[in-house]
């Protein structure tokens, strides 16, 4: 296998897990969200990543989501299951869940928490490349996993037979960059919207269509069409827009969430430890949302974007 193994390509969305206000997974508010996302030209799903909030999952429940979204997507995109986990035995059992459920291939994080050497790290992913044959989507997040896939460790993780793709979300450009020049030959390369499509990036594995319309979608059309102006102006945008997520120290996950049951999409509540949002943060969250575009506003200051429909 190679980057060439897969179709993966575009602008793919990191979907969250709505939960109810009992801490249970709300599979029909997941599904409705899945069909919202596909509608607004979605090219692949990811499910139990960072954003479906994978930590506070049992790892049966993360099995039934595989099954769930490989359902409700209907072979219409690639399904990417989730699969990161600190025991290698862990990931491997989880691979071979999203095979058996019919995803097109696994998202797997390196080891987190503790310090692997890069050794280790290699070796954990061979381990499950020999027991587990799915495309394995690596995800570099070194702000939340704690130990960075560098470029030069990317580059010996490309040779694994069954590595065809990366989720590079170091938010360094540089280092994306390099990974490209070093891997981009034998992976795909997903990540840094606008700019990273301009070296070569594949796409994106985005938070975006969660609670954004078709616009988390356009910004990848008007690129490949020869509109960088419209590209440039969605990449401000989705980017002001998520810089309202943490400020006045709000969590990302829950900021997604509230965004979304704001504006009348299926978010649900987050699981414990996190929380969601009280005020003064729902009122500032909608005003700086409104104010950045994530919904059209009509002159009477209601919002044009219609409630989702039970």
């Amino acid at each position: 296998m190679d980057r060439h193994s897969v179709d993966w390509e575009g602008p793919c969305v990191a979907l969250v897990t709505p939960f109810d206000s009992e801490g249970r997974i709300d599979e029909a508010a997941f599904r409705r969200n899945v069909e919202l996302c596909l509608g607004n030209g979605v090219a692949g799903l990811l499910v139990s990543g960072c954003t479906g909030e994978f930590w506070a999952l049992s790892k049966d429940e993360r099995k039934r989501l595989y099954r769930i979204c490989v359902d409700a997507a209907h072979a219409r995109v690639p399904v990417i299951g989730g699969a990161g986990a600190i025991r290698t035995e862990d990931a491997i059992e989880l691979a071979d869940a999203a095979l058996e459920a019919g995803c097109a291939g696994a998202m797997i994080l390196p080891p987190f928490f503790v310090k692997p050497s890069a050794d280790d790290i290699v070796a954990h992913y061979q381990a499950v490349a020999d027991a587990v044959r799915i495309p394995i989507l690596l995800y570099n997040i070194p702000s939340a996993a704690v130990n960075a896939l560098t470029p030069p460790l990317v580059d010996r993780l490309a040779d694994i037979e069954t590595v065809v793709a990366i989720k590079e979300s170091s938010f360094d450009f540089n280092n994306f960059y390099k990974t490209i020049e070093l891997a981009g030959d034998r992976i795909r390369v997903f990540g840094q919207g606008y700019p990273g499509l301009l070296v070569g990036a594949s796409g994106s594995f985005h938070v975006h269509a969660n609670y954004w319309d078709e616009r988390s979608w356009e910004g990848y059309r008007a690129f490949r069409r020869g509109d960088h102006a419209r590209a440039r102006a969605l990449q401000a945008q989705s980017t002001a827009i998520e810089a309202t997520f943490t400020e006045n120290g709000r969590n990302y996950y829950v900021s997604v969430k509230t965004a979304m049951n704001l504006f009348g999409r299926p978010g649900g509540y987050p699981r414990l430890p996190l929380r969601p949002l009280d005020e003064p943060h729902l009122s500032e969250m909608r005003s700086k949302l409104e104010e950045r575009g994530l919904v059209d506003v009509a002159p009477s200051g209601t919002v044009v974007q219609a409630a989702v429909a039970e």
